[in-house]
């Protein structure tokens, strides 16, 4: 099965075409404190030409319900990422507040996925695995230890769709998709030349790979 490509932390609109013309299932911007981060006016204004068989996610850090419903209603997000380490009743009471898709983000700062994290995989639409930084939400270049997490996953995952992030680009994502088989693979600084800034021979390069190893599979 063809993994779906993310691109994350959007800020300039060529990018966002880009995306579009290579694939990618999802853009992401962030609305986290962050070096990529943006608000609902500029974020409306970047997915203004895009196009819509391109999902759009706004990755959130801690905000009640309510406030970023509205931000995502403003934006007009297809997908709101929890990235703070959010709990089952904030998943529960944002879906309340906003009726699109909602992942809701693992940040493992070792080898296993945490038993707590089992209720996430039940409830969100998706289940985002990163690594952890204690300075920084996401974006970190920092990858996880696929092989390790083999396990945990093959036991936790359910019928929310699987975000492999963390340290993911051209050269190693390949070997990601094939050690966990992740639904969906989420890249950010591993396309940049700056943060915020795509290189788009590493975004070309990063959904060639994707798409060769969906080829492989087909096979």
């Amino acid at each position: 099965m063809l993994a779906r490509i993310k691109f994350c932390g959007m800020t300039r609109p060529e990018d966002i075409a880009l995306a579009a013309d290579l694939g990618a299932s999802y853009v992401g911007t962030i609305f986290a404190p962050s070096a990529r981060q943006i608000n609902a006016a500029a974020a409306r204004k970047l997915f203004g030409s895009a196009s819509r068989e391109v999902k759009r996610v706004g990755v959130f850090g801690s905000l009640g319900a309510a406030e970023i419903a509205a931000t995502a209603v403003e934006s007009e997000l297809d997908v709101v990422q929890l990235h703070a380490d959010p709990t089952p009743a904030q998943v529960v009471a944002l879906r309340a507040a906003f009726g699109g898709e909602i992942w809701a983000a693992v940040r493992l700062d070792g080898h296993r996925i945490p038993a707590p994290a089992q209720e996430l995989f039940d409830i969100a639409d998706a289940v985002v695995l990163d690594a952890r930084s204690e300075k920084l939400l996401g974006g970190t270049g920092e990858s996880l230890p696929w092989t390790e997490l083999e396990a945990d996953l093959t036991r936790f995952r359910r019928s929310a769709s699987v975000v492999l992030a963390g340290g993911l680009r051209a050269e190693n994502v390949v070997t990601a998709i094939r050690t966990l088989s992740p639904d969906i693979v989420d890249v950010a600084s591993g396309i940049e030349s700056a943060p915020g800034i795509k290189d788009h021979a590493k975004m070309r390069a990063f959904a060639d790979a994707v798409s060769r190893r969906g080829q492989k599979d087909a096979r």
